[in-house]
């Protein structure tokens, strides 16, 4: 059920393109990023890549505004991959140069300072749950279909399908999807940690937009640090891992939000925390 102050949020949004098929919304110190492309489910075509690099890597700048980012589709699908069409005789540095701009777009989003969610609104296939595996979160409706169908192109995953997927959900599950071209169901999806949860089609973006608003409300230097702190410890040693904690834990303990926290918490009050 939408709550009310989803609806607030909804009702105050300010909307805009960013591209023939990018709409961004703003509610707040939160970002909607919709990829409206219906008649081609959503594929993604050299300018939507570069349209998505151009926002992912302008975030940098707005990290005061923006805390939260929830990319998501239009109709019955998210992304269902690159659009293959254009692969059809181009050539080879064609083809590769999509790729690279591709990963470029990617990178960005994933390393974004601010928490990304993904709401899964239909198919996410090939570069479309790739895109997803770019966000911190992912959501999907219960309708939604997820894989990396590239193989039965004669093809891999190019978008980091083999590389991020395993680091998900385990070698062995990403072996599963990618040789086999095999589309993976909602519920699957969160039993396997592919995703965090499901929600009924018309409650995914209200339900989305609220776990949001959770996360917009926290100590902003906590929730960048977070995020940061994790992700880097995923690609270090646990020794090396457990001194960036403690680092990022001394740091905000220094802050403004840190002693602000813990006043509030001693006062019995709501905390007011400015971001420094």
């Amino acid at each position: 059920m939408t709550s009310e102050r989803t609806k607030t949020r909804r009702s105050a949004a300010d909307q805009k393109k960013l591209h023939p098929h990018l709409i961004l919304e703003t509610h707040d110190a939160i970002e909607i990023l919709r990829i409206d492309r219906q008649e081609a489910l959503g594929a993604l075509n050299d300018e939507i890549i570069d349209a998505l690099y151009d926002y992912a890597s302008g975030l940098a700048n707005r990290q005061q505004a923006v805390r939260v980012v929830i990319v998501t589709g239009t109709g019955r699908s998210f992304v269902a991959g690159a659009d293959i069409k254009g692969y059809h005789q181009a050539s080879q540095s064609d083809f590769d140069n999509f790729q690279r701009r591709s990963r470029r777009a990617f990178d960005a989003l994933a390393r974004t300072a601010q928490i990304t969610c993904c709401a899964v609104n239909g198919y996410a296939l090939g570069g479309g749950l790739e895109l997803a595996l770019c966000c911190d979160f992912i959501f999907v409706s219960d309708t939604a279909k997820l894989g990396l169908p590239e193989i039965k192109l004669g093809l891999l995953p190019g978008g980091g399908g083999t590389q991020r997927l395993p680091r998900l959900i385990g070698p062995m599950r990403t072996k599963d999807l990618v040789l086999t071209g095999r589309m993976m169901a909602a519920q699957e999806a969160v039993a396997c940690g592919l995703a965090l949860q499901t929600f009924a089609p018309a409650d995914l973006m209200p339900g989305v937009l609220d776990i949001a608003q959770t996360l917009a409300a926290q100590a902003p230097l906590a929730l960048m640090h977070g995020k940061q702190v994790i992700d880097d410890g995923l690609e270090t040693s646990l020794t090396a891992g457990l001194t960036l904690e403690q680092r990022a834990l001394a740091g905000l303990f220094a802050t403004d939000d840190g002693k602000e926290g813990i006043a509030a918490f001693v006062a019995k009050r709501d905390p007011r925390f400015q971001g420094r």
